[in-house]
């Protein structure tokens, strides 16, 4: 058995499905997350997988607020009573628990191989965070499976939708604002080409080295005031045309990128934003690419959540990404 295999069979020993729990309807056809999702096994079919990362260390690190290590249980929470219109099946394959803020390189590197075990049974895992530090982990994971897969130099494109580039310099401090300039580095010592687009990005939150970092890396982006409904099919165009020069793609959603009002539990809750009404089009347009092989969703803080707005709001996200096309 492949490493990869053991460590999708240990999943199943720790997977909570207390969670998912709710409402039942009476009437035919009206089934509900709660009621169709399942612990996914060696032998589950391919589907969409859901997998914590219950950690806040790298916020701590950048001097946040922490408390997004228990956004994955209230992820789940406000996904289980939504109403099911999927034909293809879900699956929880538990958590990957950060223990202390040292233990995050090592929580990281769980977290790439329970990615890979997903990906090799030819699931598409969907993370659950959890501190932006979970896109170092998820990317990892994408890369060890490419790597197994025999696959050179993959054309990976990757699309943030965030308030933030996370490109600061890694060589301080490894934290929630450096996954990507890791994982630029990480891409120059394989030799694999960089493709980076970030959405939603506040000129308030990021330096000007921040945005001089970006242009070095030819990085696609758009401010979060550049994204209103007359531009938006513009930036979707864009974004299109990003996609079309990657063979694959790795979406990461920063909860920050939404207005406060719309997410106010959040390491950094944004003064503007880009409303959900926007962000979903977005969202969209990579979903039905038919190149989408990861996912995952960072910051959910419930200890800052009001009345579960942002929980809400990131389980309405996974459910429009889920959606069959």
């Amino acid at each position: 058995m492949s490493k990869d295999s053991t460590d999708l069979h240990l999943a199943e020993s720790d997977i909570d499905m207390s969670v998912w729990a709710g409402r039942e309807d009476p009437e035919p056809d009206s089934l509900r997350w709660h009621q169709v999702i399942t612990p996914v096994k060696q032998s589950s079919p391919p589907g969409a997988a859901l997998l914590g990362f219950a950690s806040d260390a790298g916020v701590a690190r950048n001097q946040g607020r922490v408390g997004a290590a228990e956004g994955p249980r209230a992820l789940r929470k406000a996904l289980a009573p939504l109403a099911w219109h999927r034909n293809a099946p879900v699956f929880d394959a538990g958590d990957v628990s950060c223990h202390g803020n040292d233990d995050l390189e090592a929580a990281q590197q769980r977290l790439a191989e329970r990615v890979a075990a997903l990906l090799s049974a030819s699931h598409l895992p969907l993370i659950l965070g959890g501190g932006h530090e979970v896109a170092f982990g998820s990317w990892s994971g994408l890369a060890r499976h490419f790597g197994a897969q025999g696959e050179a130099c993959p054309r990976i494109g990757i699309v943030n939708l965030d308030a933030h580039f996370d490109l600061r310099d890694p060589s301080h401090v490894r934290s929630s604002g450096t996954p990507f300039a890791q994982i630029a580095a990480e891409c120059d010592r394989r030799g694999w080409p960089f493709r980076y687009a970030c959405l939603g990005v506040s000129r308030a939150s990021n330096t000007r080295a921040l945005f001089t970092r970006a242009r070095e890396l030819n990085v696609l982006v758009r401010e979060d005031h550049e994204i209103d409904a007359l531009r938006l099919d513009a930036i979707v165009r864009d974004l299109q045309r990003f996609m079309a020069r990657c063979d694959h793609l790795y979406l990461s959603i920063d909860l920050d990128v939404l207005p406060a009002a719309e997410a106010p539990g959040v390491s950094a809750p944004a003064a503007r934003g880009v409303p959900l009404a926007l962000i979903e089009p977005l969202l969209e347009a990579v979903r039905d690419s038919g190149k989408l092989r990861l996912a995952d969703i960072a910051e959910l803080n419930p200890s800052f959540d009001i009345d579960g707005h942002t929980a809400k709001a990131a389980a309405r996200l996974i459910h429009r990404l889920t959606l069959d096309t």
